[in-house]
C-alpha cells in the first residue's frame, strides 16, 4: 500500500501521505479518515485496518500488471479469479459481491460511476477479511457513492 502499513496510527498515516491531517473524519464502528487524492483509512481501535482507494481519483495500483482501479468490475473480478488459481490464493466472496485475496488484503468492489461501474481496490488486514461482522457490516460507503 505504497508508504502505508497496517497497525499506523492516524498521525502516523497522514505523516506517510504528506498531509496535515485528514479532509473528514466519520466516526462510527471503524473510524473512517477521508484524505486527498482518493484515499480512505478505515481504523480499528485506532490502528490502520483498510485502505480505500477510488475508483475514479484514487492513486492507481497494479496487481501482476492489472490496474485494480477504475477497470470493469467483470474483467477485474476475472482477473483476480486467474491470479488466485495461478497462486494457489484463497479466493473470499462478500455479501455484496466483492472479490477478494484473503493472503493478499485485496478486496475489489465496484463502484458506480455515471452510467459505468468500475473497480475500486481496498486493501484489508487478513484478520478483518476472516471476519463474519466485517463481512457482513462492510464499513464502507454503498457501491453506488
Amino acid at each position: 500500500m505504497g508508504p502505508l502499513q497496517f497497525g499506523m496510527s492516524p498521525a502516523e498515516v497522514a505523516d506517510a501521505l504528506l498531509v496535515s491531517g485528514p479532509r473528514e473524519r466519520v466516526g462510527g464502528p471503524y473510524e473512517q479518515e477521508d484524505f486527498p487524492d482518493g484515499v480512505k483509512a478505515f481504523y480499528d481501535a485506532g490502528r490502520l485496518a483498510c485502505v480505500a482507494l477510488d475508483a475514479v481519483t484514487g492513486p492507481q495500483v497494479f496487481l501482476s500488471g492489472f490496474p485494480l482501479a477504475g477497470s470493469d468490475p467483470e474483467q477485474g473480478h476475472q482477473f483476480l479469479l486467474d491470479h488466485a488459481a495461478e497462486h494457489g490464493n484463497c479466493v473470499l466472496y462478500t455479501p455484496d459481491e466483492s472479490v477478494s485475496l484473503t493472503e493478499l488484503g485485496i478486496l475489489l468492489r465496484s463502484r458506480r460511476v455515471g452510467e459505468a461501474h468500475l473497480t475500486r481496490p481496498l486493501f484489508v488486514k487478513e484478520e478483518w477479511l476472516d471476519s463474519q461482522h466485517f463481512r457482513d457490516h462492510l464499513p464502507l460507503e454503498d457501491a453506488s457513492g
